[in-house]
């Protein structure tokens, strides 16, 4: 199917766009395959990645076909197709000093605001009836995060003056959790925090029996060390906040500044992703050489991503995470990174 002739690109923007705030699963791949040819239309980087590879856009028919843009690009190049809105915000992801960080710009951020709220609205509720607490030391440290930007949206849609961001006053943070313990107006509780700034707080010596008379409580890592502590195995990780927590499991986000969708997993690292996303795995040695699900499970390899909301940028992003299919149709557990990649700010702990 290629892209109808009588239409501009601003044209097809603008029906694309409405096809993904309505989108329903059944839709997924068509919709994707629409994109596809879209951006390998009129994304120049893209499309010149596509003419290296010698692939014509109008011949593939499956996702399975799709060539997906190394995501070292967004270090590199400014990633855009056609004519999006005019610029909201950059992204940019951390990393240590010296290397390169990538970009992500923003076109669209109405866009990003309905989908990432609808993400997390499909796995855990309407964000009205939550208080939300973030401790994101490292992120807030920056003014280019886009989790901050997320969590500054869900945070102002709980309506709740109980909300807030935490850098590094965790002594006030605790002091309203135990006014919410001692205090139940029937709305949920989310502590999302940096990895490492959730083992601090764990470690720190604090009384958390209180936690327990939370109700609804939820403690959510964004993964990261950021460089601040030893690298540990996830499970490690998670036992050690649960033990200190006094909570049953710890749930964990999956995000990244070259993604505007997201995957939560609701404990024990499995993975679900928003209903605008689709991971696929890759075989570590050859990067054009996709796994079947149905017949690799239990076998590692690089993480696809298919990001419906990159609309503007390329929603077909080869990622340096490793992964594993899960068994549930859809999900997956994130294994770590290649051995290889840069020490990034959102890099995950290996399994």
């Amino acid at each position: 199917m290629k892209l109808p002739s009588n239409k501009s690109s601003i044209q097809i923007r603008r029906e694309l766009r409405q096809q993904i705030v309505e989108l329903k699963a059944s839709g997924f791949e068509d919709l994707a395959l629409q994109i596809f040819r879209y951006q390998a239309e009129y994304n120049p980087i893209y499309s010149q990645y596509l003419f290296n590879l010698k692939i014509d856009a109008n011949h593939v028919k499956r996702l399975t076909e799709i060539p997906f843009l190394p995501i070292q690009f967004f270090k590199h190049h400014q990633i855009k197709t056609g004519q999006p809105p005019a610029q909201s915000v950059t992204f940019e992801s951390s990393g240590s000093t010296g290397l390169a960080t990538s970009r992500h710009v923003l076109f669209d951020a109405p866009l990003y605001t309905s989908v990432s709220t609808s993400i997390f609205t499909e796995h855990y509720g309407d964000l009205r009836d939550y208080h939300m607490l973030a401790l994101l030391p490292s992120y807030l440290e920056r003014n280019n995060s886009s989790l901050v930007y997320m969590m500054d949206n869900f945070i102002d849609q709980t309506g709740s003056d109980y909300s807030g961001f935490y850098l590094n006053n965790t002594d006030e943070m605790l002091d309203r959790l135990r006014f919410l313990s001692e205090n139940p107006d029937g709305k949920k509780v989310l502590l999302m925090g940096v990895t490492f700034a959730l083992l601090d707080l764990a470690e720190s010596g604090a009384d958390f029996t209180f936690f327990k008379d939370i109700p609804y409580l939820t403690v959510m890592d964004t993964g990261g060390m950021k460089g601040r502590r030893q690298e540990l195995l996830r499970e490690e990780v998670h036992d050690i906040l649960i033990s200190h927590f006094g909570v049953s499991k710890i749930h964990s986000e999956y995000g990244m500044t070259e993604l505007l969708s997201q995957g939560y997993s609701n404990g024990d690292g499995l993975f679900k992703p928003g209903f605008t996303m689709r991971v696929l795995l890759r075989d570590v040695n050859d990067p054009f050489s996709l796994y079947d699900q149905n017949i690799t499970k239990s076998k590692t390899g690089g993480i696809n991503a298919i990001d419906l909301a990159n609309l503007d940028t390329c929603s077909f992003i080869e990622t340096q995470d490793l992964g594993r299919f899960g068994n549930e149709p859809g999900t997956f557990y994130v294994m770590g990174r290649f051995d290889n990649s840069d020490i990034r700010g959102c890099n995950l702990m290996v399994l």
